[in-house]
């Protein structure tokens, strides 16, 4: 049996439940299980109160999980056309995984939440990609065999799967982006198990 693990940090919940459509697509493919893990909050400079992981959350990410997965699906909520603070500190912090090579030739994917339409969905996908591909992994996408990339009025991409959560972060996850996020589930762990 092959390990995805889905890394997801999630503030408002939105992260998360695309993160858990996504494993439900990794656990479709026979041979593939999802390994659904959090990345540990920060405190920010500004705000120097403990940041807390919420108690229904998954178990926060450990460096054995690296290892022994077979394939990585990264989540992020956009910041400024950007992934978040929390999960840049944990990439940063993989300098041994790096060294070692240890994410090498592993499929990858990426996956973000957004509170506007338009609040960098695409740019944030992207700069998750950057460290990954330093990592030497493949990265794998959505491609347009996937009709819901056609006719989605909300989240979904061709560089990953997206969610609108909107201005008050309460938008649930539309039958367009959870089949988008269950597609690229299915792919990762796809291929995850033919390599």
């Amino acid at each position: 049996m092959i390990d995805v693990l889905v890394l997801v940090h999630s503030v408002h919940g939105n992260t998360l439940g695309l993160a858990r459509e996504i494993a439900r697509g990794v656990e479709s493919v026979d041979g593939a299980a999802a390994r659904l893990r959090g990345v540990p909050p920060i405190t920010s400079a500004l705000d120097p109160k403990a940041a807390e992981w919420p108690d229904d959350g998954p178990a926060l990410v450990e460096s054995r999980d690296l290892a022994e997965c077979g394939g990585l699906i990264l989540g992020s909520p956009t910041r400024f056309g950007n992934m978040a603070s929390a999960v840049k500190h944990f990439l940063d912090g993989t300098a041994s995984e790096w060294f070692s090579g240890t994410l090498a030739g592993k499929p990858a994917g990426v996956f973000t939440s957004t509170s506007s339409l338009h609040g960098g969905q695409e740019s944030t996908l992207l700069s998750m990609m950057i460290p990954l591909l330093h990592h030497g992994m493949v990265l794998v996408g959505l491609p347009y065999t996937e009709s819901a990339l056609t006719t989605t009025s909300s989240g979904g991409t061709p560089y990953g799967a997206s969610h609108w959560a909107g201005p008050d972060s309460d938008r649930p996850l539309t039958d367009d982006e959870t089949t988008l996020a269950r597609a690229l589930g299915k792919r990762v762990a796809g291929l995850a198990v033919k390599l």
